[in-house]
């Protein structure tokens, strides 16, 4: 109507700084992590089921959602899985595209994922949830299940435990970082909330360049929402999935 101011659709705070963080780490976070799978089996376990699953349900393609440099995005590949990558940081993203360049990347948030309702046969959050509290994880949780399909599978790593911890400094440079630990039962009972079923969940010992446990779970979207609709704090249109070349 004329003479109201429009609404100002703000991201939630705690994007920005990890933005920024990533931007700056991006490529040493690259060189450091490039094999990091190969001596992880249980890792990689847990890939290979998310992928046989989402092969066998048929129904969408996979988003790698906090893709950072892409090494998920092309081991799902590597699997004979259609992946693209999406992520907050226009530096990780640079590195991804100039190192898979056979692959799809592009920009944006977990908290406002411009991509159609259930277009996706997978989704996967590789770790990429462990800077928004807890408190805030309902956001991209409701966002997951509404761009899958139904029937569509989601796989989350996270770190298991409980608290946070503050990074001043990671991978050779200064950041601006909270990094947060789950109780798996808490990931699986906000997944339930969200619609989600779960299907396996793996819980493994911290390895020795590794300080807690690590959690995965992967959940099957069955139903809608119930909780209410709205999420906070969210805005459409800032991810897409990356063009086809």
């Amino acid at each position: 109507m004329p003479g109201l101011p429009c609404p100002v659709m703000t991201e939630p705070s705690y994007l920005p700084p990890t933005r920024a963080s990533y931007d700056t780490v991006a490529g040493d976070y690259a060189e450091l992590l490039r094999d990091e799978l190969a001596r992880k089996p249980f890792d990689r376990a847990m890939l290979a089921a998310f992928a046989e699953l989402v092969r066998d349900a048929g129904v969408g393609p996979v988003a790698d959602l906090g893709c950072g440099p892409g090494r998920v995005t092309a081991h799902l590949d590597g699997l004979g899985i259609d992946a693209f990558g999406i992520d907050l940081s226009p530096g990780m993203v640079a590195v991804a595209r100039r190192m898979y360049p056979g692959l799809r990347f592009g920009e944006g948030s977990m908290t406002a994922l411009d991509l159609t309702d259930g277009s996706l046969g997978g989704a996967l959050a590789w770790y990429s949830t462990v800077h928004t509290p807890p408190e805030d994880l309902p956001v991209p949780f409701a966002e997951f299940h509404r761009a899958l399909a139904p029937g569509g599978y989601l796989l989350i790593a996270f770190k298991a435990g409980d608290g946070r911890v503050r990074l001043e400094e990671a991978y050779g440079h200064p950041v601006s970082l909270d990094v947060y630990r789950f109780p798996p039962d808490q990931v699986a009972g906000l997944l339930g909330l969200a619609g989600f079923e779960e299907v396996a969940r793996l819980v493994r010992e911290a390895d020795a360049r590794e300080k807690t446990p690590q959690g995965f779970l992967i959940a099957r979207k069955t139903a809608r929402r119930t909780v209410g609709q709205a999420v906070r704090g969210t805005a459409r249109g800032t991810v897409r999935e990356p063009e086809r070349t």
